[in-house]
């Protein structure tokens, strides 16, 4: 029997670790993310609450007992958890009260779209030779058989998605609650995590993924962040160079679509750039464009280079596995992406040296 050549085998193994590494995110990670979070917060917190742990003590009449690093760290969580609270209440707020103004002026901007449509209308009627006012009144009807169709479609529609939302709702608290005590006690478990992992026969493989899990963490925080922020500020500025009273708003709107890779910044701008084209507006329509085009160029340029940097990637590889995990894995993709292309660049290189080496031993290699 013919052995097979080194480089179907490299095939076989890269096919092999591939198609594992796609089933593991693909069925195994959701099962696991609750924990994966809750170890991680874990982490990052351990170092204050032993801190909090060893010099709070409580006075049970001649004894003192020391505060559990669980405990302590689950008080963290809950400050932190009010304090995440608390910004998202002051910028709800904030955008509430731009909301406010925004519908004080809905009227005045309802009467201009229908003078402006009015307008246009009688405009089409000369050109043609029609009779005068007879697209104003088809226009009115279609109108009123939209807003029909909405109001018709809008009762089912609500009822399925408040089903849905409430669904929604229920296994988010849950999964919070799981992430909070599974917190607790991987604080509490900690060390005992630890031995486990280092007794294990896969501890290489352990350490592997969770360095790469904990900077592709590190990666995706730090590019969203910049990207977030940039893309907010550039928005704002740029809406109240154009004159836009809701440019806080806004800005902030833009710039979590601009976060989405199906909808994007281009959902807000090229629309409203055709309306004020439309409208006689061409440097509001320019001013607009303008600014997608700056938050486009911003994103593309900077969401690869950021994430390939952090993780040992090119752009171009970078872009590409973004690309891919998106069109598998939807959203997380973008994360998910990168994390696969390096494990299985990884676990292949490591799996090649196991083999060399234990070809080495039995002497087939020299």
């Amino acid at each position: 029997m013919v052995k097979p050549s080194k480089k179907l085998k490299k095939i076989v193994l890269i096919v092999g670790i591939t198609g594992a590494v796609y089933a593991g995110f693909k069925y195994l990670l959701p099962l696991v993310i609750p924990f994966l979070a809750a170890y991680i917060a874990a982490l990052g917190l351990r170092p204050s609450a032993l801190r909090i742990s060893r010099r709070c003590r409580i006075r049970i009449g001649k004894k003192q007992l020391n505060i559990s690093v669980g405990a302590a760290g689950g008080a963290e969580l809950l400050v932190l958890a009010a304090l995440l609270g608390w910004l998202s209440y002051e910028g709800l707020r904030r955008l509430c009260g731009e909301a406010a103004l925004l519908s004080e002026r809905l009227p005045v901007m309802i009467a201009s779209l229908d003078r402006w449509l009015t307008g246009k209308c009688h405009i089409a009627e000369e050109f043609f030779g029609l009779r005068p006012g007879c697209l104003v009144r088809l226009m009115q009807e279609m109108l009123r058989g939209l807003s029909a169709r909405v109001k018709e479609g809008a009762m089912p529609f609500l009822m399925e998605n408040s089903v849905a939302l409430l669904d929604g709702a229920v296994h988010l608290l849950v999964v919070c609650v799981l992430f909070f005590l599974a917190s607790v006690l991987c604080l509490e478990e900690m060390d005992d995590l630890r031995r486990r992992r280092e007794n294990s026969q896969f501890w290489k493989e352990y350490a592997m993924i969770g360095e790469r899990l904990a900077a592709a963490g590190r990666a995706y925080a730090k590019t969203q962040g910049i990207i977030l922020v940039l893309t907010i500020g550039v928005c704002a500025a740029g809406l109240r160079l154009l004159g836009n009273p809701y440019y806080i708003m806004l800005g902030a709107v833009i710039g979590l679509l601009d976060a989405l890779p199906v909808l994007g910044a281009g959902t807000v701008f090229l629309p409203w750039a055709v309306w004020e084209l439309a409208a006689g507006r061409p440097a509001q329509a320019a001013g607009l464009f303008l600014l997608y085009l700056v938050c486009y160029i911003l994103r593309e340029n900077l969401e690869a280079r950021i994430m390939g940097n952090e993780m040992g990637l090119t752009p171009l590889e970078s872009l590409a596995a973004i690309y891919v995990g998106w069109q598998l894995f939807g959203f997380f993709g973008f994360i998910l992406g990168p994390i696969g292309l390096i494990l299985i660049e990884d676990l292949v290189e490591a799996a090649e040296s196991s083999r060399e080496r234990e070809e080495r031993e039995n002497g087939s290699l020299p």
